[in-house]
């Protein structure tokens, strides 16, 4: 095997495998939605900021790695309330940002 395919220094858990084919799908979704229907125009949302699909998606994600963060930082509860937190965010930047 070539040494740029040794990925042992990784600790590679299916949750990492799973966090990087979620993104992955993502972009794969996005560029299928910007070739069904081109353009996705800019829209003035509640920020005053003119926004993108592609923007929307990565204050999607930069938020949801803040809530990640805090809800590591701050709770001892399972992270599974933190993507469930993720999801509600993410919907209401993509509906109202």
């Amino acid at each position: 095997m070539p040494h740029w395919l040794d990925l042992t220094w990784m600790a590679w858990t299916w949750q990492t495998a799973t966090f990087f084919l979620v993104i992955f799908a993502l972009l794969c979704a996005m560029t299928v939605w910007e070739w069904a229907s081109p353009g996705g125009g800019p829209r003035h949302g509640i920020l005053g900021l003119d926004t993108t699909r592609g923007d929307r998606l990565f204050i999607s994600l930069l938020g949801s790695a803040f809530i990640h963060l805090g809800w590591l930082g701050l709770t001892d509860m399972p992270l599974w309330g933190g993507t469930i937190l993720s999801l509600i965010y993410a919907y209401a930047v993509f509906r109202w940002v």
